[in-house]
């Protein structure tokens, strides 16, 4: 994986308008989440559609709830392994809400979010674990301030908020997975 100017160069770009400056130009933490639209439900394209504020509220009752919403992500990862950009790395995705890590608040500000296309309760698949742990390699190389200690879920920054990427999420494996060899793609 190469990360070229604050884009991924494996990704599938589809700019997001909801992003900004980041106020420390500061990157130091990865966040790691799982969306799916309809919930628990996958593939559909209302993933990309919702962090481009494109998403039909009549297209599912669900998306009534959500459709007026503005936030994005850096990266999804969906099911096959294959990665959509929104925002650019260098830039403040807005994907952290109210959030909290090591005493500091707005986590947004200075961190880099990842969703994995999934649910709490479903396991994800192995594709989605390799290409998480290739990105996450190619983002501790680029941005030295992200350190193992320094990724976390969403559940641990938003705790009683959020739950995501939840109890399907195998932390141990993943954490091994990003201290291995590279693969070359």
């Amino acid at each position: 994986m190469k990360i070229e100017n604050g884009l991924l160069q494996q990704a599938q770009w589809l700019p997001s308008p909801n992003y900004g400056v980041r106020p420390e130009n500061e990157v130091s933490l990865l966040v790691i989440h799982n969306i799916s639209l309809p919930p628990g439900q996958f593939g559909g394209g209302y993933v990309q559609q919702f962090f481009q504020n494109r998403l039909t509220a009549d297209d599912h009752p669900y998306f009534r709830e959500i459709a007026e919403l503005q936030v994005s992500s850096h990266l999804l990862i969906e099911r096959t392994g294959h990665i959509v950009q929104f925002v650019n790395f260098d830039d403040r995705a807005w994907h952290a809400g109210v959030s909290r890590f090591a005493g500091r608040d707005n986590c947004n500000d200075y961190s880099i979010g990842i969703e994995l296309e999934g649910c709490d309760d479903k396991p994800y698949s192995a594709e989605q674990y390799l290409v998480l742990a290739e990105v996450t390699r190619a983002l501790m190389a680029c941005y030295p301030g992200i350190t193992a200690e320094r990724i976390t879920g969403h559940e641990h920054i938003a705790p009683g908020r959020k739950t995501d990427p939840g109890p399907a999420f195998d932390w141990p494996a993943y954490r091994r997975s990003i201290s291995a060899p590279a693969i070359n793609r």
